[in-house]
């Protein structure tokens, strides 16, 4: 049993971050169903990565350098996976109409006007957020890294599990993980990850930042079905994008 989760949680390192496994693993596409239920606790890894280089270079830099210092510490730790789900859906939904031209976008490599404005415009707010919150308190911006990364994840993970998949499989870049249909107990299970986040600051404030990130998840997922009729991976990696930013986003209208 214990083997068998730590297969599961190795696979989910393996597809969302750039962090090594050890050698002994072997991936088996049966690990693939069950390992997004780590996501959250990935997001934990990261959070704490990414946090950790923000409050050390603060020692050392300006606010403004350090955190991009962190930012480039979570892109090189994911290999901007989520940033360029980001980037696809930008491009798919911006410049096309109907679900098939809108899936067919998504998936060229090619970077769009789109996809170049919404990247500039999501990192612009990303860092002007988080200097501002170093500004307020340099603790509350470390913690709000380790919780913005788990929490998104997590708000991205449920959109499994209530939307459908609508890619076609051999189209899918990662289709071995999100055309799966979605355990709602492996859904409670990753949101056990989540409950510790409320205990990093106060109460309130990260609870307001967590209800704020899910209502605009639900947007998005609204959206989301009304133009294709479900997801696609890169539509969780926008959902996760978009939520981290409104969790910084709800954290410093509070503070």
């Amino acid at each position: 049993m214990l083997k068998k989760e730590w297969n599961y949680f190795l696979t989910a390192l393996l597809f969302f971050t750039r962090i090594p496994v050890p050698k002994t693993y072997q991936y088996q596409e049966s690990y693939s169903k069950r390992s997004p239920k780590y996501l959250s606790l990935v997001g934990w890894l990261v959070g704490s990565f990414t946090a950790a280089i923000l409050y050390m270079s603060l020692l050392l830099f300006p606010p403004s350098i350090a955190v991009i210092l962190s930012m480039i510490a979570s892109v090189l730790l994911t290999g901007a996976f989520h940033e360029d789900g980001f980037a696809d859906v930008c491009d798919g939904f911006g410049g096309g109409w109907g679900k098939e031209n809108i899936l067919r976008i998504m998936k060229d490599s090619t970077v769009g006007a789109y996809a170049l404005i919404g990247m500039s415009l999501l990192l612009l707010l990303k860092f002007s957020l988080l200097v501002e919150l170093t500004k307020v308190d340099d603790h509350l911006a470390v913690v709000s890294l380790v919780g913005a990364h788990t929490t998104s994840r997590f708000i991205a993970l449920s959109l499994m599990y209530t939307h459908p998949y609508v890619r076609n499989i051999e189209n899918s870049k990662v289709h071995t993980v999100t055309n799966q249909p979605f355990l709602g107990s492996d859904l409670c299970y990753s949101f056990l990850f989540v409950v510790p986040i409320f205990l990093l600051a106060r109460f309130p404030i990260m609870l307001f930042a967590f209800l704020v990130s899910f209502l605009s998840r639900m947007g998005l997922g609204y959206y989301f079905k009304k133009q294709i009729g479900g997801y696609t991976g890169d539509c969780l990696g926008a959902v996760q994008q978009v939520t981290e930013v409104c969790f910084y986003l709800s954290i410093l209208a509070l503070s």
